[in-house]
């Protein structure tokens, strides 16, 4: 018989009516003699307490959880001995679930369930019970407590926390490597049966891995598992109870496995041979190509480090490692030359940065490869047999001698010639050439050093066959010195001597300077011209000397100033010197020597007029002038005399110019087509309010069209007039008197009449009315003298 079968047994056994029928009896003990639990203790009363056993034994109740029957599922009975089976007594039920989960049959004591209970939401219920008469409602029996415990069925199956594992491991691991430990949970009752008792086994990822039954961890089960092989892997763990025998309920999970890198394979160069080329032009740093060893590791575990371990241009070429892209990268270390060397080899070798003491046995972690570097020829620019050069010349060198020549070939194997010139920018002055066929640099014009010390000169050098390809050469000029500056005085001398001098005072220290530069230094001498009578100089021999009196006393009014020659002279070769004029007024001095006066007019002046009263007077010219300025610009300004003289009738002011015009014959008169035309420029705007202080010519318009609108015009010089800052202060208006595009009387101006031909005859006028009678009398007057 199996153990499902028996299990299936034990449910209908316990579960059917007349083979389940507990029934807890509750009787009182007999006590032959009450049994004192306590001293006696005297009472209010007098009387002694006693304490007697209970009259019922409580026993727990056991349930099964999960039941499926239709009915009520039978828990148990309570019964009292004072139950004399006529129904006096009730049977009362509180606590967990009583009246709800639990029901009691309030005669018979019997205990149902009314409905499936699940151990795992709770395993055990403790309720009390108590007897009471019906008839009184007193307790027969004291209350007391039991519980229902929850027998445990296996109806959990084993889960895992996760639905799927993740874990790696490193490659190559030895068998028996912990990978990673997965646990299940049983909700079902570990301490009773084996319900909650769980295996472990591999359902897929065998043979690589496996899982220890009762601890869950998975461990490797090869060995040497290679990640360049297969790095992902898949296992399946399922958790079974029941101790894993037959009709146990089972729960699985997914751990997915990774095999982590290891540092177990060497670098490797795919070419035993690797050929490069490059130009010969290329500078020191140019990069002419990569290397790469492929590594099938990752991470740090494939860096790998490249050197140049042999050949015949470690000299000439270096390498670097490029970490991004883990390169050997090829520079040049040395300037290339074609025509000297034209293939280098070298020998490069990789090797692992971070290698693996458990994995020597795999090595050696390096490699070696052949470079071949190929150089390539280029039409190179001239040479120059230095980087710079240096030529020293004296500053009286003749001019077109050459001072220096520089040098340049050709490196390719043509050797084509070269050409030199000069660039101009650095000889602005064109003071030097250049020989274009040798490099010959001579003076093309005088060299001054006190002007320039230094020239610095830049050569060109050029192929003749391709001028394109050019080198530039510094050349540096110093200019050497020739003493052929004389020396002169240092500085421009205000000296003077007192009138009341004694023999041998000093009067002034004078000094020189020279623009030469001897290499012992400047030395001068000074002496005078010629003998002088007055004063005398005296060399302190330290490139300064003293200018002595010679006389007693000097007289400003008869010789006010002397001019005194002094020779200075250098010690350089050739010997160079100058003649400076020392100037010497005569002055007045205190008795501290102090000068006050040195001119001979100052005397004749009143000696009462000082310095206050000078600067009075000429305060008082200063004032004189603002005041003759001020009354000439009133008078001009008085010339303006306003045109408008009524303030009471602005619509009638005339405005005169004093011009009654030329006539009919008079071109140059008002045009009214300037009124007519908006267009017009005025080169010169008239104030209408005042007299003009020039006349001018107007310059004529010509007629505008009838049909052209002045308004705008008017509006326009409207503005104007409000808007000028050079308006009188006083009121004026500006009329623009707008008649429209026609009149019917056309105009009565006569500066058109001018454009009509022959006479006209006014005598339409009278019709008009009496405020133009006055112009027909005096048009039709005029038109009587005419006739007369």
């Amino acid at each position: 018989m199996t153990i499902y079968q028996f299990l299936l047994l034990f449910l209908l056994w316990v579960c059917l009516p007349h083979f389940c029928s507990p029934e807890i009896m509750f009787r009182r003990t007999p006590v032959p003699q009450q049994r004192i639990l306590s001293p006696r203790i005297p009472r209010s009363d007098g009387k002694i307490l006693h304490r007697q056993k209970r009259g019922w034994m409580w026993n727990q109740f056991f349930l099964l959880e999960e039941y499926t029957g239709s009915d009520y599922q039978y828990v148990g009975k309570l019964h009292s001995d004072q139950d004399k089976g006529d129904g006096s007594l009730k049977y009362i039920l509180s606590g967990d679930g009583a009246g709800t989960l639990f029901i009691i049959d309030e005669k018979t004591g019997d205990i149902h369930a009314t409905r499936r209970i699940d151990r795992e939401e709770k395993a055990f219920y403790t309720l009390r019970a108590q007897a009471i008469n019906r008839r009184t409602l007193r307790p027969v029996e004291p209350e007391s407590e039991f519980v229902i415990k929850i027998h445990d069925i296996n109806d959990n199956e084993p889960t895992f926390p996760e639905e799927i594992y993740t874990a790696s491991v490193p490659e190559m691991s030895v068998v028996g490597t912990s990978v990673v430990q997965v646990t299940a949970t049983d909700a079902d009752d570990p301490s009773y049966g084996n319900s909650a008792r769980v295996i472990y086994s591999i359902l897929q990822g065998q043979p690589y891995f496996s899982v220890e039954p009762e601890t869950g961890i998975i461990r490797t089960a090869l060995p040497n598992m290679n990640r360049e092989n297969r790095e992902q892997y898949q296992v399946v763990i399922q958790a079974k109870d029941m101790g894993g025998q037959m009709g146990g309920l089972s729960g699985t999970t997914t751990v997915n496995i990774t095999l982590t890198d290891v540092n177990d394979n060497p670098p490797r160069f795919p070419q035993n041979t690797i050929h490069l080329r490059v130009l010969e032009s290329s500078p020191v740093g140019t990069a002419i190509g990569s290397v790469k060893a492929t590594d099938a590791d990752t991470g740090k575990n494939a860096e790998v480090e490249y050197r140049i371990i042999d050949g015949d241009g470690t000299d000439m070429f270096d390498i670097i490692t490029e970490k991004d892209t883990q390169e050997g990268i090829l520079t040049v270390k040395k300037p290339l030359d074609y025509e000297s060397r034209r293939v280098y080899t070298l020998k490069v070798e990789a090797e692992n940065t971070h290698v693996d003491p458990r994995f020597y046995y795999l090595g050696p972690f390096k490699d070696t490869t052949i470079v071949k570097i190929s150089i390539e020829d280029v039409d190179e620019p001239p040479v120059f047999s230095r980087s710079s050069y240096l030529f020293e010349v004296h500053e009286d060198i003749e001019v077109g001698t050459i001072i220096g020549t520089v040098m340049a070939r050709d490196p390719d194997s043509t050797s084509s010639p070269i050409r030199f010139s000069l660039d101009r920018h650095t000889d602005l002055d064109r003071i030097f050439n250049i020989h274009s066929g040798n490099g010959s640099l001579y003076i093309s014009k005088p060299l001054d050093r006190e002007l320039s010390q230094w020239h610095n000169l830049t050569v060109i050098a050029a192929e003749i066959n391709n001028p394109k390809e050019m080198t530039r050469v510094a050349v540096f000029v110093r200019i050497l010195d020739v003493n052929d500056n004389a020396p002169q005085f240092a500085v421009f001398y205000d000296t003077f001597v007192c009138e009341n001098a004694r023999p041998g005072q000093l009067i002034q220290t004078i000094s020189a300077v020279d623009k030469d530069d001897p290499l012992g230094g400047q030395k001068f001498f000074f002496s005078l011209a010629a003998v002088n009578p007055n004063f005398t100089v005296q060399d302190n021999e330290d490139n300064t000397a003293r200018i002595l009196t010679r006389k007693n006393g000097f007289n400003r009014h008869e010789i006010s100033t002397y001019f005194l020659p002094v020779v200075i002279s250098d010690n350089d070769y050739p010997i160079q010197s100058s003649t400076g004029t020392l100037t010497i007024r005569v002055c007045a001095c205190d008795s501290q020597g102090n000068m006050q006066s040195c001119s001979a007019e100052a005397l004749l002046l009143p000696a009462g007029l000082s310095t206050g009263a000078l600067v009075a007077i000429l305060l008082c010219i200063i004032i004189l002038l603002v005041i003759v300025v001020l009354f000439a610009a009133l008078k001009r300004q008085r010339k303006k005399e306003p045109l408008i003289l009524s303030k009471e009738d602005i619509r009638d002011n005339i405005v005169s110019y004093n011009d009654e015009g030329g006539g009919e014959e008079d071109t140059q008169a008002f045009d009214i087509g300037t009124l007519r035309n908006p267009a017009a420029i005025e080169e010169k705007k008239l104030r209408r309010d005042i007299i003009p202080e020039t006349l001018f010519i107007p310059r004529r318009t010509p007629t505008a069209p009838d049909n052209t609108d002045v308004r705008d015009f008017i509006n326009e010089r409207l503005k104007e007039h409000d808007l000028d800052p050079t308006a009188p202060p006083y009121d004026s208006l500006a009329t623009y008197a707008y008649e429209g595009n026609d009149s019917i009387a056309e105009s009565l101006s006569s500066l058109e009449s001018g454009t009509t031909d022959g006479d006209q005859n006014y005598d339409y006028l009278r019709e008009w009315g009496p405020r133009f009678n006055k112009l027909a009398e005096m048009y039709g007057g005029g038109e009587s003298d005419k006739d007369s």
